[in-house]
């Protein structure tokens, strides 16, 4: 379903009941619609997934990072470092990447802990992505060993420059047929 956020009529009875716009609508009653179906189905439904997801269209989640040499000196030249904007999270970058590897939205997505950070598991191993900090090159080591078709990682998120430096080294040796993004 696509629908703009066309807000409620501050006289109606949707906004009476807490809907501001057509969205919180159409949420609730996919969320009614879900529960009369698992009802309806009885001990079949009970692990029935009626669940889905809300995306919202936004701009880039990338920083323009376009700056000639005049707009950088000394003292600010390593303040740009980091090329996502500061109020995206993990899950915005995620979605992000999807449709750039021809993966649907509605893709079954796992968050799993992989020596200590969060890294999203898409349709089991198929993209294997983490945007997570301080990611070392024992945490890349074993995600290269799941053989994922995709693996994305985040520039920022190396814990170090040598992480950077043998990524593609380490997915050579465990997954050299892993199609690797760095954002």
């Amino acid at each position: 379903m696509v629908q703009l956020p066309e807000v409620t009529d501050e006289k109606s009875e949707a906004r009476k009941a807490g809907y501001e716009n057509i969205c919180q609508i159409g949420e609730e009653r996919i969320r009614r619609a879900g529960k009369k179906i698992k009802e309806e189905a009885g001990l079949n439904g009970q692990d029935l997934d009626t669940g889905f997801r809300v995306l919202k269209l936004d701009s880039s989640n990338m920083e323009d990072v376009y700056y000639t040499p005049e707009d950088f000196s000394e003292q600010n030249l390593f303040n740009t470092v980091d090329n996502v904007k500061s109020d995206r999270t993990p899950l915005d970058l995620l979605f992000q990447v999807l449709p750039e590897n021809n993966i649907e939205l509605s893709a079954k997505i796992e968050e799993k802990d992989v020596n200590g950070k969060k890294v999203f598991f898409v349709d089991g191993t198929y993209l294997i992505a983490t945007f997570d900090t301080d990611v070392n090159e024992s945490t890349v080591t074993e995600i290269a060993k799941m053989k994922p078709q995709y693996f994305v990682m985040r520039d920022a998120s190396a814990a170090n420059d040598n992480v950077l430096d043998n990524f593609e080294q380490i997915f050579r040796h465990y997954s050299p047929d892993t199609i690797r993004k760095i954002i």
